[in-house]
């Protein structure tokens, strides 16, 4: 009976047991070309459903026989994914309640004017487009002013402040399909990190000799962002997730702001290398490397030494706390590094509630990045930064940390994320030579004689300069740029096959150095 076939138009189901009274709208919702089925029951709405798909329902909530809300709950038995808006004479909450329940996509108010109804179809139906030609709009105004800014910047503040702006544009065109508006913001990337690099390079040195023009560094953080947050009349929880990128915060923070409400948020610089024994070491120390070697002989491992590059966190962390005048604080460290102990943490979190601070590090992001490079499956599920930010995410969604988080948040910790360094998916090779001793990183190297390409590399001959150990006499560091890795030459074919479009860290990018610090209060229960 109801069999039809509806070819390039909008399909529109409307139910109302006074469907003869909104003869007005429907005669102007045909004038814009839209297609409009009525009924004035719901038995008979889900009859006509089982014959004909339909791009979205309009129902009235108050009808004889089968109400709205019985007639939405069929509905959505049947078409999870058909969106119904309800319509109400009644503003009763329970109704609403009930109807958000089910996943409504609209509620509206009698009596409904026509451009109501265009409206919530536009939302509704047309909100991708909208949404889509909107945004790459704005990008496209916005993408000459970056450049302009690009060429201008000059300082430490104005590259944190462009390096949000190209995650922003990032993130906005994420679900846009225009692979013309993704190459050009990713060769506009490419080209903040050229620029960047030559900025680090002229800059970096001197921020050790003038620390009042430097950024807030790894080895200054504790002392200047986390020492004023702690206090005796609320325990904070700090939290360090290895490796985490900037457009990751950015990802995670939506399911974050469920449990708590951000006071500040700044960008700070990893230190270089910015790989996790020299920058995660800093933060817990508030030391270089070069000061932990003297001040801590007993912790500190330089590259080519046997054994663990992390395992004195929690002695650093003491002993920056003494400096600090602290040592009255009741700390406590724990360091996750798999499920199984994530899970323990998160079971008995409430043991850490007389705690002044409580540090987890958490090391997972870094392990995906590591497993990019060594197992196929993952580099399928992250062959890109969208890929590896959504990995990121759907991980920290079903993950102890966000276990973690709920728990802090019920017993009224104050929350402090941030992490010791980012990453850079690694696309073209740098060839470097250097002899048995060199370090393995592939985005920065350490040793004597090392040989390299001059304009890949900020090349330090003087390591003492930039406050990093020497392994030995006239051993230098030189850290790649931009998207390089550093490759030797023998086998070399296969080594760059194996290592491009993976992601690493201990080089000199945005990406890498650039990373958050956030400080959020717990919303009330």
């Amino acid at each position: 009976m109801f069999k039809q076939i509806y070819m390039n138009h909008i399909n529109i189901l409307w139910v109302d047991d006074e469907i003869d009274l909104l003869k007005p709208h429907i005669l102007f919702l045909e004038q814009k070309q839209y297609k409009v089925t009525t009924c004035q029951s719901g038995t008979e709405a889900l009859e006509i459903l089982d014959d004909i798909n339909f791009d979205i329902v309009f129902l009235d909530e108050n009808m004889p026989g089968l109400t709205g809300l019985e007639t939405l709950n069929e509905i959505k038995g049947r078409r999870a994914n058909l969106p119904v808006v309800m319509i109400t004479k009644s503003e009763e909450e329970y109704i609403m309640e009930e109807a958000i329940g089910n996943k409504i996509a609209d509620y509206l108010i009698k009596p409904v004017n026509p451009n109501q109804i265009l409206l919530s179809l536009k939302k509704n139906l047309d909100h991708s487009r909208l949404v889509s030609e909107r945004t790459t709009s704005n990008y496209q105004q916005e993408f000459r002013k970056i450049a302009m800014d690009m060429a201008m910047v000059n300082t430490y503040e104005e590259w944190s402040e462009l390096y949000r702006k190209l995650l922003y544009w990032e993130l906005q065109l994420e679900d846009i399909e225009d692979i013309g508006m993704t190459e050009i913001l990713e060769s506009q990337k490419t080209e903040a990190n050229l620029q960047f690099g030559k900025f680090i390079e002229k800059n970096y040195p001197q921020w050790f000799e003038n620390p009042k023009s430097a950024p807030v560094m790894s080895h200054t953080l504790f002392r200047e962002k986390i020492m004023p947050e702690i206090s005796k009349e609320q325990p904070t929880l700090l939290i360090v997730v290895d490796n985490l990128r900037y457009d990751q915060w950015k990802a995670f923070e939506p399911v974050v702001n469920n449990y708590y409400k951000k006071a500040s948020e700044i960008p700070f610089y990893s230190i270089l290398p910015t790989a996790t024994q020299y920058a995660r070491n800093a933060i817990f120390s508030g030391l270089m490397p070069s000061d932990m070697e003297k001040l801590h002989p007993q912790y500190w491992k330089n590259d080519t030494d046997d054994g663990g590059k992390n395992l004195y966190e929690a002695e650093f962390l003491d002993s920056q706390l003494k400096r600090l005048g602290m040592s009255d604080l009741k700390v406590e460290y724990h360091k996750i590094t798999n499920l199984k102990n994530g899970k323990k943490i998160a079971e008995n979190f409430k043991s850490q509630k007389d705690n002044d601070l409580t540090v987890v590090v958490y090391n997972f992001v870094d392990m995906l990045s590591h497993s990019k490079t060594e197992m196929d499956v993952v580099k399928e599920l992250a062959s890109n930064d969208k890929a590896y930010r959504s990995l990121a995410l759907s991980w920290f969604k079903n993950s102890p940390l966000l276990e973690i988080i709920q728990q802090a948040q019920q017993l009224g910790f104050k929350l402090i994320l941030t992490t010791d360094h980012g990453t850079i998916n690694v696309k073209n090779p740098s060839k470097v030579i250097g002899d048995r001793d060199t370090s393995l990183n592939l985005r920065y190297k350490t040793g004597r004689s090392l040989t390299y390409q001059d304009k890949d590399v900020m090349a330090v001959k003087n390591p003492k300069t930039i406050h990093l150990p020497s392994m030995s006499m006239n051993s230098s560091f030189v850290f790649a740029k931009g998207d390089l890795f550093l490759a030797y030459p023998n086998n070399y074919n296969h080594y760059v096959s194996y290592y491009r479009n993976s992601y690493q860290h201990g080089g000199i990018s945005l990406e890498e150095m650039i990373i958050p610090f956030v400080v959020l209060q717990p919303k009330q229960k």
